[in-house]
């Protein structure tokens, strides 16, 4: 699989050959069709990006900072 930036380029690439005067209109669709592709598939790698900076930017840094996961926590004993 491509890289991120080369396929970018890539759409870039698509962007001006469809705005090309000399390209015919079936020409123009299988550009448009690869562009969609390669856009969704860059929206997606992003957004796996973003989460990857939000787990970052929210991990705690010590133990005293770790979020609570039970309901009530002085209720547990210890004992399952």
């Amino acid at each position: 699989m491509k890289g991120f930036e080369e396929r970018l380029n890539r759409l870039e690439e698509l962007s001006e050959k469809i705005h090309d005067e000399n390209v015919d209109l079936d020409q123009a669709m299988a550009f448009f069709e690869e562009g969609i592709k390669l856009a969704r598939a860059l929206e997606n790698d992003l957004a796996s990006v973003e989460r990857k900076i939000e787990i970052l930017v929210n991990q705690a840094d010590s133990e005293e900072e770790k979020p609570v996961m039970e309901l009530f926590p002085e209720l547990n004993t210890g004992k399952e």
